[in-house]
């Protein structure tokens, strides 16, 4: 069987399944490039010239209007919540490689915007357009490393997919942080320019790899073509393919029909979809696009040292958690005990933040308490909540359903990020209420509420099949015993009259040590 070979290789046999998931993580890299350098250019006196306005009472005697920056940073969310949430139609039509070169083509045509307009009706469109094609590349990229992975190394490529945001993040901070000493429109023309680079590797790379083998499955010598690329030499492809044949078989027993409202249809699925869903959109609830979205500008406006070196250490202090995550996630991941714990950080976190900055606002002792919590909050985050919520929102979702569910997940996350992005100028911004840092009283509240529904609620699944995790949730296993259970390998579902079309199905090769999240098509149609 696939499961036993893959016990027995390790990353050296598996290298270019590997490179591949590296090539095709860099969707996230950008996605986080974008972020870090949108971020930094609200700060920056050569970009407020040409969007802001003059204000001799604020650090730097320029800023710009709630208004507008709720849009700038907001509008890229609202596309990316667009675009992930059509994730069931654009995998049917187009499949994983195609949906990825049409969001390249989006990103360039959106940076070219925002680079040659100085009116802000041509940046608000620049905005949405890359918000469409990040949430193009967000979603289609994680699909294609589920769906690619070896069984044994899937929590690893999701790993490394998070990963790839903060060092994206990091790189646009840096740049950001050179181009800010320029006082006019080259300030935030030349950080955007690096904003194609990505792209442009991407578009070339992808002609070399290729396309999932499960969204290829009708087609079993296509799919078989496509794995023998994937695989090691010696690797049992023969195997493989039964078992994906097997699963597709069993999976066509499990409904007749596939769509957004088969995902509610029965109380299997809607527990399943409610918990993907919940479990993904927790990275919301952490607050965590506060920091991202408005650090360098939390900074400036608090008044705390530098701000831009600040960003720079903040975010390098994340890549480095997210680093030391990936190494560790395959042995020591459970899903709960991490995420509970990243949230208990994170709330204290801001709240200690906020009681600070209400005691001694503005002063040289309160800046640097505010930036030691937020590298704590930050390391913290990307340890412990960011990487273990996409993955709770990738292993929970019914197979047959995975990309209408995974969409709708990331479609709401998304939704959770453009709210906070689009409320938290309100309360930052001097113009407004000006609370500063006093917002993480909000976000402490959040998190205490996230962190008591992911105890209580989400299933601890690290270790178990794909197959083991269907097998349990048929079973109706209540989320407290879902770690010691002890899987028969018989599913329900194998004793009902198949009555399906087509429908939405996992391969069954893997190890017992990762979950596996790939998708496949029946009957010519993908989900």
């Amino acid at each position: 069987m696939a499961s036993d070979q893959d016990q027995k290789t390790g990353m050296k046999e598996h290298w270019k399944a590997l490179l591949i998931i590296c090539l095709v993580s860099l969707s996230s890299f950008q996605y986080g490039l974008d972020f870090g350098i949108i971020g930094g250019l609200q700060a920056m006196i050569g970009f407020l010239q040409v969007f802001g306005e003059e204000a001799p009472d604020t650090p730097l005697g320029w800023n710009i209007n709630a208004e507008r920056q709720q849009l700038i940073s907001s509008l890229m969310i609202l596309g990316a919540f667009v675009s992930s949430s059509t994730a069931g139609f654009t995998a049917k039509y187009f499949g994983r490689k195609m949906s990825l070169w049409i969001a390249c083509a989006g990103v360039f045509l959106s940076t070219a915007v925002m680079q040659a307009t100085t009116e802000i009706g041509g940046l608000y469109a620049g905005r949405l357009i890359i918000g469409l094609s990040n949430g193009l590349l967000m979603t289609h990229a994680q699909l294609y490393i589920q769906e690619c992975s070896p069984g044994r190394y899937r929590g690893f490529g999701i790993s490394i997919f998070t990963y790839w945001v903060s060092v994206g993040s990091l790189v646009g901070t840096v740049i950001d942080n050179f181009a800010a000493k320029i006082h006019n429109r080259n300030a935030y023309i030349i950080p955007l320019g690096i904003v194609h680079f990505i792209p442009l590797v991407l578009t070339i790379g992808l002609f070399f790899i290729p396309e999932s083998p499960r969204w290829l499955a009708t087609r079993m010598e296509d799919a078989e073509r496509a794995l023998r690329r994937l695989r090691p030499a010696g690797w049992s492809i023969a195997d493989e393919m039964d078992e994906m044949k097997t699963t597709l078989a069993a999976e066509a027993k499990l409904q007749s029909s596939v769509g957004y409202r088969t995902l509610f249809r029965n109380p299997i699925d809607r527990r399943r979809t409610i918990l993907s869903v919940l479990g993904l959109t927790t990275q919301a609830a952490s607050g965590a696009m506060f920091i991202i979205s408005y650090g360098t500008y939390f900074f400036e406006m608090a008044n705390v040292g530098n701000a831009f070196e600040n960003s720079c250490i903040l975010t390098g202090t994340g890549v480095a958690s997210l680093l030391f995550n990936a190494l560790i996630i395959t042995k020591y991941g459970r899903r709960r005990v991490m995420m509970v714990t990243g949230f208990i950080v994170c709330g204290l976190s801001q709240l200690i933040m906020a009681i600070v900055y209400t005691i001694e606002p503005g002063t040289p002792k309160t800046g640097k308490v505010i930036v030691g919590l937020s590298v704590v909050y930050i390391v913290a985050y990307n340890a412990c909540i960011s990487t273990y919520a996409w993955l709770s929102g990738g292993e929970l979702a019914s197979q047959r359903l995975r990309s209408h569910t995974f969409g709708l997940a990331t479609a709401l996350g998304f939704f959770g990020a453009w709210l906070t992005t689009f409320t938290a100028p309100y309360f930052i911004n001097p113009l407004k209420l000006g609370w500063g840092p006093k917002y993480g009283y909000i976000w402490t509240g959040s998190c205490v509420i996230a962190g008591a529904w992911i105890w209580f609620y989400l299933p601890e699944v690290k270790g178990r099949t794909l197959e083991q995790i269907d097998e349990m949730f048929e079973a109706r296993v209540p989320a407290r015993k879902f770690r010691k259970y002890q899987c028969t390998g018989h599913h329900v579902t194998l004793d009902e009259k198949p009555q399906t079309d087509h429908v939405e199905s996992q391969s069954s090769h893997g190890d017992s040590s990762e979950p596996k999240n790939s998708t496949t098509i029946v009957s010519g149609t993908e989900i």
